[in-house]
């Protein structure tokens, strides 16, 4: 069976797809981040949870804040790159289920009363968002760094609050010179899928 994307599309949004070490100086526009958003939050999530933050930095003072908080290796990457975006899981977005669960409006209070279920939720669905927000780069033909390397808990000082628990740090722009590592290797179907 073959699948129903084109084959360019399945190319620039899964196999051509790597994390960008390099970027041009192109801007990234807000009507491109834009964008991005409205067609990622069509992405599934439990109870159309949408716990994912996105903090885009865009001044030299909050880059210079943000460069000092990532791994040593990471720091030339976000120091040069357009756009940088903090992915973060928000563990108060059950204020927004009636609204955005609204045959259910109950689920609220019924799941997630409490802050340790609320957490979780939020960490699980916002990862699935951020790789939702990921793929929406690639389709807007722009090419993303996702990096877990960095203080978390120093971000989250530095550019949220309590409420907010960081994912991880996005640089997004047109690929530079010498953008990409060499294809790294994967597992194969039979080494991930079980039959039961």
């Amino acid at each position: 069976m073959s699948l129903v994307l084109d084959p360019a599309a399945q190319d620039l949004l899964f196999r051509e797809a790597r994390t960008a070490n390099t970027f041009t100086d192109e801007p990234v526009t807000d009507e491109q981040v834009q964008a991005i958003y409205d067609l990622v939050k069509y992405g599934p999530t439990a109870f159309n949870q949408s716990p994912l933050r996105i903090t885009l930095v865009r001044s030299p003072e909050a880059r210079e804040r943000l460069v000092q908080h990532m791994a040593e290796g990471n720091r030339p990457k976000t120091a040069t790159a357009p756009l940088v975006a903090i992915l973060s899981a928000d563990n108060e977005f059950h204020d927004e289920l009636p609204q955005l669960f609204p045959h259910f409006p109950q689920a609220k209070d019924a799941f997630f009363s409490e802050r340790p279920a609320r957490e979780g939720a939020a960490l699980l669905n916002s990862a699935l968002q951020a790789a939702y927000f990921i793929v929406g780069v690639r389709a807007a033909g722009l090419a993303a760094g996702p990096m877990t390397g960095l203080d978390f808990e120093g971000v989250r000082k530095e550019f949220l609050d309590d409420d907010h628990t960081p994912l991880m740090v996005v640089n997004i722009g047109r690929p530079g010179p010498d953008a990409w590592f060499p294809r790294s290797p994967r597992l194969t179907y039979d080494q991930v899928v079980t039959t039961v």
